[in-house]
Protein backbone atom coordinates (compact mmCIF):
# COMPACT_ATOMS: atom_id res chain seq x y z
CA UNK A 1 0.00 0.00 0.00
CA UNK A 2 1.29 3.38 -1.10
CA UNK A 3 2.24 5.70 1.94
CA UNK A 4 -0.05 9.20 1.97
CA UNK A 5 1.31 12.30 0.27
CA UNK A 6 1.42 15.33 2.21
CA UNK A 7 2.77 18.77 1.06
CA UNK A 8 3.29 21.63 3.85
CA UNK A 9 2.50 25.29 3.29
CA UNK A 10 4.12 28.23 5.52
CA UNK A 11 3.01 31.81 4.72
CA UNK A 12 5.28 34.46 6.03
CA UNK A 13 2.61 37.32 6.44
CA UNK A 14 3.11 40.84 8.08
CA UNK A 15 2.10 39.91 11.73
CA UNK A 16 2.62 36.31 12.02
CA UNK A 17 3.34 33.11 9.99
CA UNK A 18 1.12 30.34 9.41
CA UNK A 19 2.07 26.86 8.23
CA UNK A 20 -0.78 24.48 6.88
CA UNK A 21 -0.46 20.18 6.25
CA UNK A 22 -2.19 19.34 3.47
CA UNK A 23 -3.14 15.75 2.39
CA UNK A 24 -4.00 14.30 -1.41
CA UNK A 25 -7.38 15.47 -1.12
CA UNK A 26 -6.90 18.56 -0.08
CA UNK A 27 -8.19 18.39 3.03
CA UNK A 28 -6.00 20.24 6.06
CA UNK A 29 -4.63 17.77 8.95
CA UNK A 30 -2.75 20.05 10.88
CA UNK A 31 -2.11 24.21 11.55
CA UNK A 32 -0.37 26.41 13.35
CA UNK A 33 0.38 29.78 14.10
CA UNK A 34 3.11 32.24 15.25
CA UNK A 35 3.02 35.80 15.56
CA UNK A 36 6.01 38.49 15.49
CA UNK A 37 6.99 42.49 15.77
CA UNK A 38 6.87 45.21 13.52
CA UNK A 39 9.79 47.66 14.15
CA UNK A 40 8.92 51.65 13.54
CA UNK A 41 12.23 53.01 14.44
CA UNK A 42 11.31 56.35 12.56
CA UNK A 43 8.89 57.84 10.63
CA UNK A 44 7.80 56.70 7.45
CA UNK A 45 10.22 53.59 8.87
CA UNK A 46 8.62 50.08 8.87
CA UNK A 47 10.89 46.84 9.07
CA UNK A 48 11.29 43.65 10.58
CA UNK A 49 13.67 40.75 11.64
CA UNK A 50 14.07 38.00 9.09
CA UNK A 51 15.27 36.03 11.79
CA UNK A 52 11.68 36.59 13.53
CA UNK A 53 10.18 35.36 10.03
CA UNK A 54 12.61 31.81 9.89
CA UNK A 55 12.10 31.64 14.12
CA UNK A 56 8.35 31.34 13.21
CA UNK A 57 8.38 29.44 10.04
CA UNK A 58 10.80 26.72 11.60
CA UNK A 59 8.45 26.52 15.13
CA UNK A 60 5.02 26.47 12.79
CA UNK A 61 6.83 23.41 10.97
CA UNK A 62 7.95 21.82 14.16
CA UNK A 63 4.65 21.96 15.34
CA UNK A 64 2.70 20.38 12.61
CA UNK A 65 5.46 17.10 12.31
CA UNK A 66 4.48 16.70 16.20
CA UNK A 67 0.87 17.51 15.97
CA UNK A 68 0.32 13.69 15.15
CA UNK A 69 -2.45 13.93 12.20
CA UNK A 70 0.13 12.93 9.81
CA UNK A 71 4.05 11.50 9.69
CA UNK A 72 6.47 13.65 8.65
CA UNK A 73 8.11 10.93 6.45
CA UNK A 74 5.00 11.50 4.38
CA UNK A 75 5.90 15.10 3.44
CA UNK A 76 6.76 15.17 -0.29
CA UNK A 77 7.27 18.63 -0.71
CA UNK A 78 7.41 22.07 1.24
CA UNK A 79 6.39 25.54 -0.23
CA UNK A 80 7.06 28.94 1.53
CA UNK A 81 5.08 32.43 0.41
CA UNK A 82 6.10 35.75 1.59
CA UNK A 83 5.11 39.05 1.75
CA UNK A 84 6.72 41.56 -0.91
CA UNK A 85 9.43 43.68 -1.83
CA UNK A 86 11.57 42.63 1.22
CA UNK A 87 15.42 43.60 0.78
CA UNK A 88 16.92 40.83 3.09
CA UNK A 89 20.50 41.20 3.26
CA UNK A 90 22.65 37.17 3.81
CA UNK A 91 26.21 36.54 3.41
CA UNK A 92 27.39 33.70 1.93
CA UNK A 93 26.50 31.10 4.12
CA UNK A 94 23.03 32.56 4.79
CA UNK A 95 23.27 34.54 8.25
CA UNK A 96 20.88 37.53 8.14
CA UNK A 97 22.78 40.64 8.74
CA UNK A 98 20.41 43.09 9.43
CA UNK A 99 16.55 43.88 9.66
CA UNK A 100 14.81 44.68 6.08
CA UNK A 101 12.49 47.32 5.32
CA UNK A 102 9.45 45.38 4.29
CA UNK A 103 6.93 46.84 1.87
CA UNK A 104 5.07 49.30 4.13
CA UNK A 105 8.95 50.96 4.62
CA UNK A 106 8.55 54.41 2.72
CA UNK A 107 12.62 55.83 3.36
CA UNK A 108 13.56 55.21 0.06
CA UNK A 109 11.87 58.29 -1.05
CA UNK A 110 15.01 60.36 -2.17
CA UNK A 111 16.89 57.36 -3.46
CA UNK A 112 14.04 56.96 -5.41
CA UNK A 113 13.59 60.59 -6.34
CA UNK A 114 17.53 60.77 -7.42
CA UNK A 115 17.20 57.43 -9.83
CA UNK A 116 14.59 58.93 -11.57
CA UNK A 117 16.85 61.61 -12.51
CA UNK A 118 19.40 58.94 -14.16
CA UNK A 119 16.74 56.70 -15.78
CA UNK A 120 13.79 57.38 -17.48
CA UNK A 121 10.62 56.66 -16.08
CA UNK A 122 8.77 54.92 -18.84
CA UNK A 123 11.84 52.58 -19.15
CA UNK A 124 11.73 51.15 -16.11
CA UNK A 125 7.83 50.52 -16.29
CA UNK A 126 8.33 49.03 -19.54
CA UNK A 127 10.86 46.57 -18.25
CA UNK A 128 10.28 45.77 -14.88
CA UNK A 129 6.89 46.55 -15.22
CA UNK A 130 5.92 48.80 -11.93
CA UNK A 131 6.49 52.63 -11.39
CA UNK A 132 9.84 53.06 -8.94
CA UNK A 133 8.54 53.44 -5.52
CA UNK A 134 10.44 53.11 -2.30
CA UNK A 135 8.00 50.24 -1.28
CA UNK A 136 10.05 47.99 -3.71
CA UNK A 137 13.24 46.57 -3.33
CA UNK A 138 15.17 48.75 -6.02
CA UNK A 139 15.47 51.53 -3.79
CA UNK A 140 16.22 49.14 -0.39
CA UNK A 141 19.20 48.00 -1.53
CA UNK A 142 20.76 51.35 -2.22
CA UNK A 143 19.67 52.38 1.34
CA UNK A 144 22.29 49.81 2.82
CA UNK A 145 24.94 50.97 0.88
CA UNK A 146 24.66 54.43 1.68
CA UNK A 147 23.31 53.96 5.63
CA UNK A 148 24.73 50.49 5.93
CA UNK A 149 27.78 50.10 4.57
CA UNK A 150 29.13 47.43 6.57
CA UNK A 151 25.76 45.18 6.39
CA UNK A 152 26.20 45.67 2.61
CA UNK A 153 29.43 45.28 2.54
CA UNK A 154 28.63 41.32 3.74
CA UNK A 155 26.05 40.91 1.65
CA UNK A 156 26.32 38.02 -0.69
CA UNK A 157 22.26 38.12 -1.83
CA UNK A 158 19.45 40.73 -1.52
CA UNK A 159 16.87 38.04 -1.40
CA UNK A 160 12.76 38.44 -1.16
CA UNK A 161 11.04 37.33 2.19
CA UNK A 162 10.14 33.65 1.01
CA UNK A 163 13.42 33.30 -0.38
CA UNK A 164 15.42 34.10 3.09
CA UNK A 165 13.26 31.05 5.23
CA UNK A 166 13.67 29.03 1.73
CA UNK A 167 17.36 29.56 2.17
CA UNK A 168 17.80 28.63 5.90
CA UNK A 169 15.90 25.23 5.57
CA UNK A 170 17.85 24.46 2.23
CA UNK A 171 21.14 26.13 2.38
CA UNK A 172 20.27 27.78 -1.29
CA UNK A 173 19.52 31.39 -2.23
CA UNK A 174 16.98 31.61 -4.57
CA UNK A 175 14.45 34.03 -6.23
CA UNK A 176 11.18 32.98 -7.62
CA UNK A 177 10.01 34.79 -10.41
CA UNK A 178 6.76 35.78 -8.81
CA UNK A 179 8.66 38.39 -6.14
CA UNK A 180 10.80 39.33 -9.40
CA UNK A 181 9.05 42.22 -9.52
CA UNK A 182 9.80 43.98 -6.18
CA UNK A 183 13.36 44.66 -8.57
CA UNK A 184 13.19 47.09 -11.55
CA UNK A 185 15.88 45.79 -13.31
CA UNK A 186 13.98 41.89 -13.76
CA UNK A 187 11.64 41.71 -16.96
CA UNK A 188 8.68 41.27 -16.19
CA UNK A 189 7.72 39.87 -19.70
CA UNK A 190 10.23 37.53 -19.68
CA UNK A 191 11.50 36.93 -16.04
CA UNK A 192 15.28 37.39 -16.79
CA UNK A 193 17.63 40.41 -15.00
CA UNK A 194 18.89 42.92 -17.72
CA UNK A 195 22.35 43.23 -16.06
CA UNK A 196 22.61 46.70 -18.00
CA UNK A 197 19.92 48.12 -16.24
CA UNK A 198 20.43 46.77 -12.79
CA UNK A 199 23.82 48.29 -13.19
CA UNK A 200 22.56 51.79 -14.34
CA UNK A 201 20.42 52.00 -11.19
CA UNK A 202 23.53 51.41 -9.27
CA UNK A 203 23.26 47.82 -7.95
CA UNK A 204 25.10 44.42 -8.75
CA UNK A 205 22.89 42.03 -10.65
CA UNK A 206 25.06 39.41 -9.24
CA UNK A 207 23.96 40.01 -5.73
CA UNK A 208 19.76 38.62 -7.15
CA UNK A 209 19.93 34.94 -7.71
CA UNK A 210 18.85 34.25 -11.39
CA UNK A 211 14.89 33.79 -11.12
CA UNK A 212 13.37 30.45 -11.14
CA UNK A 213 9.71 29.11 -11.24
CA UNK A 214 7.97 29.23 -8.01
CA UNK A 215 7.31 25.52 -8.17
CA UNK A 216 10.58 24.70 -8.85
CA UNK A 217 12.30 22.32 -6.00
CA UNK A 218 15.65 24.40 -5.28
CA UNK A 219 17.03 22.24 -2.10
CA UNK A 220 16.25 19.67 0.60
CA UNK A 221 16.20 20.46 4.03
CA UNK A 222 19.56 20.52 6.03
CA UNK A 223 20.31 18.37 8.54
CA UNK A 224 20.34 21.33 10.97
CA UNK A 225 16.71 22.06 9.40
CA UNK A 226 15.58 19.15 10.23
CA UNK A 227 16.63 18.72 13.79
CA UNK A 228 14.71 22.41 14.13
CA UNK A 229 11.80 21.19 12.63
CA UNK A 230 11.14 17.72 12.72
CA UNK A 231 11.09 17.15 9.00
CA UNK A 232 13.24 14.70 7.12
CA UNK A 233 16.39 15.43 6.32
CA UNK A 234 16.48 15.97 2.15
CA UNK A 235 13.05 16.84 2.11
CA UNK A 236 12.13 18.85 -1.34
CA UNK A 237 11.73 22.41 -0.70
CA UNK A 238 10.33 24.47 -3.54
CA UNK A 239 11.37 28.09 -4.28
CA UNK A 240 8.10 29.61 -3.38
CA UNK A 241 6.51 32.81 -4.03
CA UNK A 242 4.92 36.15 -3.67
CA UNK A 243 1.86 35.72 -0.85
CA UNK A 244 -0.16 37.45 -2.90
CA UNK A 245 -0.24 35.25 -5.68
CA UNK A 246 0.12 31.93 -3.86
CA UNK A 247 -3.53 33.75 -2.18
CA UNK A 248 -4.88 33.94 -5.60
CA UNK A 249 -4.22 30.04 -6.39
CA UNK A 250 -5.40 28.78 -3.52
CA UNK A 251 -8.49 30.55 -4.26
CA UNK A 252 -8.51 29.06 -7.63
CA UNK A 253 -7.90 32.12 -9.47
CA UNK A 254 -5.56 31.66 -12.51
CA UNK A 255 -7.82 32.05 -15.61
CA UNK A 256 -8.39 35.89 -17.36
CA UNK A 257 -10.52 37.68 -15.52
CA UNK A 258 -10.64 36.03 -12.06
CA UNK A 259 -10.11 38.29 -9.87
CA UNK A 260 -8.52 37.57 -5.90
CA UNK A 261 -9.60 40.57 -3.65
CA UNK A 262 -7.01 40.09 -0.62
CA UNK A 263 -8.30 40.85 2.91
CA UNK A 264 -4.72 40.86 4.70
CA UNK A 265 -3.15 43.47 6.62
CA UNK A 266 -3.07 44.74 3.01
CA UNK A 267 -5.90 44.83 0.92
CA UNK A 268 -6.32 45.22 -2.63
CA UNK A 269 -7.27 42.81 -5.93
CA UNK A 270 -5.08 40.37 -8.00
CA UNK A 271 -6.34 40.19 -11.67
CA UNK A 272 -4.94 37.30 -13.67
CA UNK A 273 -4.10 38.27 -17.01
CA UNK A 274 -2.49 35.92 -19.90
CA UNK A 275 -0.12 38.62 -21.26
CA UNK A 276 1.90 41.24 -18.74
CA UNK A 277 -0.25 45.16 -18.92
CA UNK A 278 1.86 47.73 -16.96
CA UNK A 279 0.22 50.88 -15.92
CA UNK A 280 2.11 52.85 -13.88
CA UNK A 281 -1.00 53.17 -11.55
CA UNK A 282 -1.06 49.40 -10.75
CA UNK A 283 1.65 46.62 -9.51
CA UNK A 284 2.57 43.86 -12.25
CA UNK A 285 3.68 40.80 -11.67
CA UNK A 286 4.39 37.28 -12.78
CA UNK A 287 1.56 34.73 -11.03
CA UNK A 288 3.19 31.45 -9.77
CA UNK A 289 1.79 29.79 -12.48
CA UNK A 290 3.55 29.71 -15.17
CA UNK A 291 2.47 31.69 -18.35
CA UNK A 292 -0.18 34.08 -15.99
CA UNK A 293 0.50 37.51 -14.74
CA UNK A 294 -1.32 39.51 -11.84
CA UNK A 295 -2.44 43.07 -12.51
CA UNK A 296 -2.76 44.41 -8.70
CA UNK A 297 -3.72 46.77 -6.64
CA UNK A 298 -2.53 47.57 -3.25
CA UNK A 299 -3.74 49.14 -0.29
CA UNK A 300 -0.95 49.74 2.56
CA UNK A 301 -3.52 49.17 5.35
CA UNK A 302 -6.64 47.00 4.22
CA UNK A 303 -7.57 45.14 7.60
CA UNK A 304 -4.82 46.92 9.52
CA UNK A 305 -7.12 50.17 9.38
CA UNK A 306 -9.39 48.27 11.68
CA UNK A 307 -6.52 46.25 13.77
CA UNK A 308 -5.46 50.21 14.42
CA UNK A 309 -8.89 51.28 15.40
CA UNK A 310 -9.68 48.46 17.69
CA UNK A 311 -6.84 48.74 19.42
CA UNK A 312 -6.92 52.31 19.80
CA UNK A 313 -10.90 52.33 21.07
CA UNK A 314 -11.68 48.59 20.84
CA UNK A 315 -11.36 47.85 24.38
CA UNK A 316 -14.79 46.38 24.96
CA UNK A 317 -14.61 44.88 21.62
CA UNK A 318 -11.21 42.80 22.54
CA UNK A 319 -12.92 41.84 25.70
CA UNK A 320 -15.69 40.33 24.46
CA UNK A 321 -13.52 38.08 21.86
CA UNK A 322 -11.84 37.02 24.83
CA UNK A 323 -14.96 36.06 27.20
CA UNK A 324 -16.85 34.44 24.33
CA UNK A 325 -14.39 33.05 22.41
CA UNK A 326 -15.37 34.57 18.65
CA UNK A 327 -12.92 36.37 16.84
CA UNK A 328 -12.35 40.22 16.85
CA UNK A 329 -13.65 40.48 13.60
CA UNK A 330 -17.03 38.86 14.48
CA UNK A 331 -17.30 41.69 17.71
CA UNK A 332 -16.19 44.33 15.86
CA UNK A 333 -18.22 43.30 12.49
CA UNK A 334 -21.32 42.71 15.21
CA UNK A 335 -20.99 46.32 16.29
CA UNK A 336 -20.40 48.01 12.82
CA UNK A 337 -23.53 46.52 11.91
CA UNK A 338 -25.41 48.60 13.56
CA UNK A 339 -24.52 51.83 11.97
CA UNK A 340 -26.11 52.60 9.22
CA UNK A 341 -24.89 52.33 5.60
CA UNK A 342 -22.49 55.79 5.16
CA UNK A 343 -22.34 56.14 8.64
CA UNK A 344 -24.48 59.15 8.74
CA UNK A 345 -21.84 61.06 6.14
CA UNK A 346 -18.65 59.75 7.88
CA UNK A 347 -15.79 58.70 4.96
CA UNK A 348 -12.43 57.26 6.01
CA UNK A 349 -9.20 57.77 3.74
CA UNK A 350 -7.27 54.15 4.98
CA UNK A 351 -3.33 55.90 4.18
CA UNK A 352 -1.95 55.29 7.42
CA UNK A 353 1.05 54.41 6.30
CA UNK A 354 1.34 56.30 2.79
CA UNK A 355 -0.69 54.43 -0.10
CA UNK A 356 0.34 52.34 -2.80
CA UNK A 357 -2.04 52.17 -5.83
CA UNK A 358 -3.20 53.79 -7.64
CA UNK A 359 -2.27 57.35 -6.21
CA UNK A 360 1.26 56.28 -5.30
CA UNK A 361 1.96 58.62 -2.46
CA UNK A 362 4.24 57.81 0.70
CA UNK A 363 2.96 61.29 2.59
CA UNK A 364 -0.65 60.55 2.01
CA UNK A 365 -2.22 60.43 5.82
CA UNK A 366 -5.30 58.60 7.08
CA UNK A 367 -8.43 60.59 7.79
CA UNK A 368 -11.80 60.60 9.20
CA UNK A 369 -14.00 63.02 7.54
CA UNK A 370 -17.54 63.93 8.38
CA UNK A 371 -17.18 63.42 11.99
CA UNK A 372 -19.45 65.17 14.13
CA UNK A 373 -20.83 64.96 18.12
CA UNK A 374 -22.89 61.63 16.99
CA UNK A 375 -20.17 59.91 15.44
CA UNK A 376 -19.67 57.01 17.64
CA UNK A 377 -17.53 53.37 17.57
CA UNK A 378 -19.76 52.01 14.93
CA UNK A 379 -19.22 54.95 12.68
CA UNK A 380 -15.60 54.21 12.84
CA UNK A 381 -15.57 50.97 12.19
CA UNK A 382 -18.25 50.62 9.58
CA UNK A 383 -16.40 53.99 7.81
CA UNK A 384 -12.85 51.68 8.15
CA UNK A 385 -14.21 48.97 6.14
CA UNK A 386 -16.07 50.95 3.86
CA UNK A 387 -13.28 53.05 3.21
CA UNK A 388 -11.34 49.99 2.42
CA UNK A 389 -14.22 48.72 0.00
CA UNK A 390 -13.96 52.52 -1.35
CA UNK A 391 -10.05 51.74 -2.47
CA UNK A 392 -10.66 48.37 -3.39
CA UNK A 393 -12.88 50.36 -5.95
CA UNK A 394 -10.64 52.61 -6.89
CA UNK A 395 -8.03 50.28 -8.06
CA UNK A 396 -10.75 48.27 -9.81
CA UNK A 397 -11.30 51.31 -11.84
CA UNK A 398 -8.15 51.96 -12.44
CA UNK A 399 -8.06 48.79 -13.79
CA UNK A 400 -10.92 48.41 -16.12
CA UNK A 401 -9.43 51.71 -17.72
CA UNK A 402 -6.28 50.53 -18.45
CA UNK A 403 -8.23 47.39 -20.15
CA UNK A 404 -8.49 44.65 -17.53
CA UNK A 405 -11.54 42.86 -17.54
CA UNK A 406 -13.12 41.52 -14.12
CA UNK A 407 -14.92 38.50 -14.42
CA UNK A 408 -15.41 37.51 -11.03
CA UNK A 409 -14.41 38.21 -7.44
CA UNK A 410 -12.81 35.66 -5.24
CA UNK A 411 -12.42 36.73 -1.40
CA UNK A 412 -9.50 35.24 1.13
CA UNK A 413 -7.57 36.91 3.76
CA UNK A 414 -8.80 37.41 7.44
CA UNK A 415 -11.64 40.09 6.27
CA UNK A 416 -13.32 37.31 4.78
CA UNK A 417 -14.69 36.03 7.81
CA UNK A 418 -16.69 39.09 8.15
CA UNK A 419 -20.00 38.94 6.04
CA UNK A 420 -20.25 42.55 6.51
CA UNK A 421 -17.69 43.56 5.36
CA UNK A 422 -17.79 41.20 2.44
CA UNK A 423 -21.54 42.59 1.49
CA UNK A 424 -20.03 46.07 1.74
CA UNK A 425 -17.71 45.54 -0.97
CA UNK A 426 -20.12 43.67 -2.87
CA UNK A 427 -22.36 46.79 -2.45
CA UNK A 428 -19.39 49.57 -2.95
CA UNK A 429 -18.11 48.03 -6.06
CA UNK A 430 -21.09 46.46 -7.64
CA UNK A 431 -19.49 43.32 -8.20
CA UNK A 432 -20.44 39.80 -6.94
CA UNK A 433 -18.06 38.54 -4.87
CA UNK A 434 -17.63 34.92 -3.17
CA UNK A 435 -15.05 33.98 -0.50
CA UNK A 436 -13.02 31.14 -0.30
CA UNK A 437 -14.30 27.80 1.00
CA UNK A 438 -10.47 27.37 2.59
CA UNK A 439 -9.50 30.28 5.03
CA UNK A 440 -6.12 29.64 4.65
CA UNK A 441 -5.79 30.19 0.90
CA UNK A 442 -2.52 31.58 1.14
CA UNK A 443 -0.62 29.00 2.33
CA UNK A 444 -2.66 26.40 0.56
CA UNK A 445 -1.54 28.25 -2.71
CA UNK A 446 2.41 27.65 -1.12
CA UNK A 447 1.58 23.39 -0.54
CA UNK A 448 -0.09 23.31 -4.13
CA UNK A 449 3.40 24.66 -5.60
CA UNK A 450 5.15 21.96 -3.49
CA UNK A 451 2.70 19.70 -5.38
CA UNK A 452 3.29 20.74 -8.40
CA UNK A 453 6.80 20.87 -8.10
CA UNK A 454 7.03 17.11 -6.85
CA UNK A 455 4.96 15.97 -9.71
CA UNK A 456 1.87 15.57 -7.82
CA UNK A 457 -0.56 16.79 -10.78
CA UNK A 458 -1.39 19.96 -12.97
CA UNK A 459 -2.61 23.19 -12.10
CA UNK A 460 -6.50 22.72 -13.35
CA UNK A 461 -6.43 18.89 -11.42
CA UNK A 462 -5.14 20.44 -7.73
CA UNK A 463 -7.83 23.58 -8.37
CA UNK A 464 -10.34 20.92 -9.20
CA UNK A 465 -9.53 18.53 -5.91
CA UNK A 466 -8.19 21.45 -3.44
CA UNK A 467 -9.72 24.18 -4.02
CA UNK A 468 -13.27 24.98 -2.93
CA UNK A 469 -16.03 27.85 -2.38
CA UNK A 470 -17.94 29.35 0.45
CA UNK A 471 -20.52 32.05 -0.21
CA UNK A 472 -20.99 34.36 -2.43
CA UNK A 473 -22.50 38.17 -1.55
CA UNK A 474 -24.47 40.29 -4.64
CA UNK A 475 -24.97 43.69 -4.48
CA UNK A 476 -28.57 45.18 -3.05
CA UNK A 477 -29.08 47.77 -5.47
CA UNK A 478 -30.22 50.56 -3.43
CA UNK A 479 -27.12 50.38 -1.15
CA UNK A 480 -25.20 50.56 -4.39
CA UNK A 481 -26.73 53.70 -4.96
CA UNK A 482 -25.94 55.15 -1.83
CA UNK A 483 -22.59 54.05 -2.19
CA UNK A 484 -22.22 55.59 -5.47
CA UNK A 485 -22.85 59.29 -3.98
CA UNK A 486 -20.51 58.41 -1.16
CA UNK A 487 -17.48 57.24 -3.17
CA UNK A 488 -17.46 60.05 -5.54
CA UNK A 489 -16.64 61.99 -1.94
CA UNK A 490 -14.20 59.80 -1.43
CA UNK A 491 -12.80 60.16 -4.98
CA UNK A 492 -12.46 64.05 -4.28
CA UNK A 493 -11.04 63.63 -1.08
CA UNK A 494 -7.55 62.67 -1.34
CA UNK A 495 -7.43 65.36 -4.20
CA UNK A 496 -8.72 67.70 -1.68
CA UNK A 497 -6.38 67.38 1.01
CA UNK A 498 -2.83 66.16 -0.15
CA UNK A 499 -0.64 69.38 0.04
CA UNK A 500 -2.21 69.13 3.74
CA UNK A 501 -1.28 65.91 4.59
CA UNK A 502 2.32 66.80 3.02
CA UNK A 503 2.41 69.46 5.74
CA UNK A 504 0.75 67.68 8.24
CA UNK A 505 3.69 65.18 7.44
CA UNK A 506 6.76 67.65 7.13
CA UNK A 507 5.35 69.35 10.37
CA UNK A 508 5.22 65.85 12.11
CA UNK A 509 8.65 65.29 11.21
CA UNK A 510 10.39 68.65 11.99
CA UNK A 511 8.49 68.50 15.62
CA UNK A 512 9.60 64.65 16.09
CA UNK A 513 13.46 65.77 15.27
CA UNK A 514 13.32 69.06 17.64
CA UNK A 515 11.78 66.91 20.75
Amino acid sequence: MASPQVYIGVDIGTSGCRAIVVGEDGRTLAAAVRTYPLHTPAPGWVEQDPRDWIAGAFAVIAEVCASGAFEPADVRGVGVDGQSWACVPVAEDGTVLANTPIWMDMRSQPICDELLAAVPADELLAVGGNRLSPSYSTAKALWFERNRPDVFARARWFLQCNSAVVMALTGVASQDHSQGYGWHFIDVATGRIRGDLARRLGIDPGRVPDPVEPSAVVGGVTADAARATGLPTGTPVVAGGLDAACGTLGAGVFRPGQTQEQGGQAGGMSIAMDAPVADERLILSRHVVPGSWLLQGGTVAGSASLAWLARIVGEAERAAAESSGRGLYEEVSALAATAPPGCDGLVFLPYLSGERSPIWDAGARGAFVGLTLGTDRAHLYRAVMEGVAFALRHNLEVAASAGAEVSELLAIGGASRSPLWMQIKADVTRTPLTVSANPDATPLGAAMLAALGTGAGTVDDLIGRWVGRGATYTPDEARAESYDALYRVYAGLYPALAASMHDLAAVGRTIGSDA
